[in-house]
């Protein structure tokens, strides 16, 4: 019984990392939730563009995967979610448990830009509803600081669990990003106009431009 508790405590990175995962998009869940109890509807919630429910058919696998490999590594370090020796002592552990903490701070980041846009937050763009467009705060220098913020998390997660399935994850994810923000963009600059543009101008994708 002892060996079989410490081995379902191996590995505490990849179970924080977990926990860390859990509370985010459990965050995300909540709100998701509260919009469809406020709207009895499912937009803003489940996407009405083409292009974008189908970058959520492949965005709700890679959350899904995104909580499960933390915890898979985490219980069963040796496994069929096997973490690689050298990352499990010395230096690396060190890193990983830092790249936990990063973890955690993104999350705190992310959640103050929740709070920032409010009933405006939707997990999806709603064609025929005039979005407001929200330029100070945490998108003062950034049009998707959200987004940036998961990229950076997932940097943190695969430094956590650096394995094949979750680097295969990392690329994913970033394509989905990188679409999901392009296609969000391109409605932004249909409602707003010159006002959007001029807010591109001055602000980075995902993170900060360089100011020269």
């Amino acid at each position: 019984m002892a060996r079989f508790s410490v081995r379902w405590m191996y590995d505490l990175p990849a179970i924080s990392l977990f926990v860390v995962m859990l509370a985010y998009w459990g965050r995300v869940a909540a709100m998701s939730w509260r919009i469809r109890r406020r709207t009895r509807t499912l937009s803003g919630v489940v996407p009405e563009q083409p292009l974008e429910r189908m970058l959520w058919w492949f965005f709700v696998p890679v959350v899904a995967l995104w909580i499960a490999l933390p915890l898979l590594a985490g219980l069963r370090p040796d496994g069929g979610a096997a973490l690689p020796a050298a990352v499990r002592e010395g230096p690396w552990l060190a890193l990983r448990w830092c790249a936990v903490i990063v973890a955690a701070g993104l999350l705190v980041a992310t959640i103050r830009c929740w709070k920032r846009m409010g009933r405006h937050w939707k997990m999806a763009v709603t064609p025929g509803e005039r979005q407001v467009l929200i330029t100070d705060g945490p998108f003062e220098r950034v049009r998707h600081p959200i987004y940036g913020y998961q990229i950076l998390l997932m940097l943190a997660s695969l430094a956590v669990v650096p394995t094949v399935p979750m680097l295969v994850l990392a690329a994913v994810h970033l394509a989905l990003m990188l679409s999901k923000s392009r296609n969000e963009e391109a409605y932004l600059h249909g409602v707003h106009g010159d006002a959007y543009a001029s807010y591109v101008a001055r602000t980075g994708r995902f993170f900060p431009k360089s100011r020269r």
